[in-house]
């Protein structure tokens, strides 16, 4: 696994999709961007879906990821909500894969999980755990920014050069312990 490598993170959506960057420099994430997308003035879903895959690829050409890290949809009650987020992330997915960027996928349990050590953590909370992770002083307004993030941190803390210097955790909380100067 590369040491200095840029992680795309989506949490996808037909209304609002958040997307965030990190650059990994040895065993250090650092912010380099996070956003929305806004997709409530198109009424088509082809629409929608056409903007996120332009808006991706845009993404994909400005800050050049090496990889990208998604947040799988969720059950819901609403079959037609949840096959229409189903074709948002597939977008996205095609996206990245038109320009070669492997994808890796996890749940929005295991993000949370790997943030704050709680699969049940809230929205605020994975943004707050983050605001600390990355130092960033203002959290976005939007939370589905910092759930993008999220997406990109867990596949730092899964994938990443942790494992290859002979280290694996399971999330945050455990990395704090062999890493007590990341604390803010």
């Amino acid at each position: 696994m590369a040491t200095d490598r840029i992680i795309l993170g989506i949490d996808p959506g037909t209304v609002i999709m958040g997307y965030g960057l990190i650059h990994i420099k040895g065993l250090n994430p650092e912010l380099i961007s996070t956003g929305i997308i806004k997709l409530d003035k198109f009424e088509e879903h082809s629409d929608r879906l056409k903007k996120i895959f332009e808006r991706t690829i845009a993404i994909i050409e400005e800050f050049k990821p090496d990889e990208l890290a998604i947040e799988a949809p969720f059950f819901g009650k609403n079959v037609q909500s949840m096959l229409k987020l189903g074709r948002a992330q597939g977008v996205a997915i095609a996206a990245a894969l038109s320009k070669n960027i492997p994808i890796t996928e996890y749940s929005p349990k295991k993000i949370k999980m790997s943030i704050t050590g709680n699969g049940n953590a809230s929205k605020e909370q994975v943004a707050a755990m983050l605001q600390q992770l990355l130092k960033f002083k203002q959290t976005p307004s939007h939370l589905d920014a910092t759930d993008a993030l999220g997406a990109a941190m867990c596949h730092f803390f899964q994938n990443s050069n942790l494992k290859a210097a002979g280290k694996s955790y399971t999330g945050w909380k455990a990395f704090l312990v062999d890493n007590p100067k990341r604390k803010v």
